[in-house]
């Protein structure tokens, strides 16, 4: 069975049909009951126990309705739009972080930046205010609604005579390795963006794209697309402004990778990353 990756499951109860009646949003914020997801260093708070840390709920300070925990409203405030977001405190929360509340880190994260880079209308330039409990943005000049934005990215394993291809970008820890990715283009579908990917970073052509798995990635906001895909050739041409290095990779090398053995050739993705939902995908097929 296919491993669900991290930041995968429903999360909380959503509401959406609360969020056209403010007047309601507006009496659970000022719920007894209702909590406000604390943030520090510009991402949802994580405990040591690994669960998201929630205070007491402000309505004039969490104009964000995350939704219904077991009947409970969840708010969350915006992080401060003067504040520096810094990927490798989030990186090392996700170590933390539990399986339960990831889904919902993700969210808010994804939602509360999305809030802070977008406070102009892209239609006339005008301020915008959250509406629809913080689910979207209108201008108040021109009237214009806008949606958070969700950027699709393809990353894929490409097999050939039951070897794996995997690469490392420059910006990778020595000696990590992992699937390949890149971003959908206007009017590409995914298998495309996944031949297309793969063709131009390692200059491999590939046949029967399939869908594997889907992840939020809350950094900015993408969704990754998890995608295999078998190559027609072993010949790699690597595009070397995009990836350090790519190489073929045997099953004994992904097991012992994914097993942490000190003779592997390759460190392997964290268990955050859907790239390892790939590989633990592959190792059991």
């Amino acid at each position: 069975m296919l491993p669900n990756p991290f930041f995968s499951g429903a999360g909380l109860d959503r509401a959406d049909a609360l969020r056209a009646q403010p007047e309601r949003i507006a009496a659970l914020a000022h719920d007894p009951a209702a909590r406000a997801l604390v943030w520090r260093n510009g991402a949802p708070a994580v405990d040591e126990l690994g669960c998201l840390e929630w205070g007491l709920c402000r309505a004039d300070e969490a104009p964000l309705f995350l939704g219904l925990d077991n009947g409970l409203p969840r708010f969350s405030a915006f992080p401060d739009g003067a504040e520096a977001v810094n990927t490798r405190v989030h990186f090392s929360l996700l170590g933390l972080l539990g399986d339960r509340d990831a889904p919902l880190f993700a969210a808010a994260l994804s939602l509360g930046n999305w809030h802070r880079r977008h406070p102009f209308c892209s239609v006339c330039g005008q301020v915008t205010e959250p509406v629809r409990g913080g689910w979207s943005r209108r201008c108040g000049s021109c009237a214009a609604e806008h949606f958070p934005r969700v950027d699709p990215v393809v990353i894929m394993l490409a097999e050939h005579d039951g070897r794996l291809l995997l690469g490392r970008q420059p910006r990778f820890p020595p000696g990590h390795y992992s699937a390949l990715a890149g971003f959908v283009e206007a009017g590409e579908t995914i298998e495309a963006a996944v031949a297309r990917e793969l063709h131009e970073e390692a200059g491999i052509r590939v046949a029967e794209v399939r869908y594997v798995a889907s992840q939020p990635w809350p950094f900015p906001s993408s969704l990754m697309i998890g995608c295999k895909a078998r190559a027609l050739d072993e010949r790699l041409v690597i595009d070397t402004t995009e990836l350090d290095d790519a190489r073929w990779f045997t099953r004994a090398d992904v097991e012992a990778a994914m097993a942490g053995a000190p003779s592997a050739p390759f460190v392997a993705p964290p268990r955050f990353a859907i790239a390892r939902t790939l590989l633990e995908d592959w190792l059991a097929a």
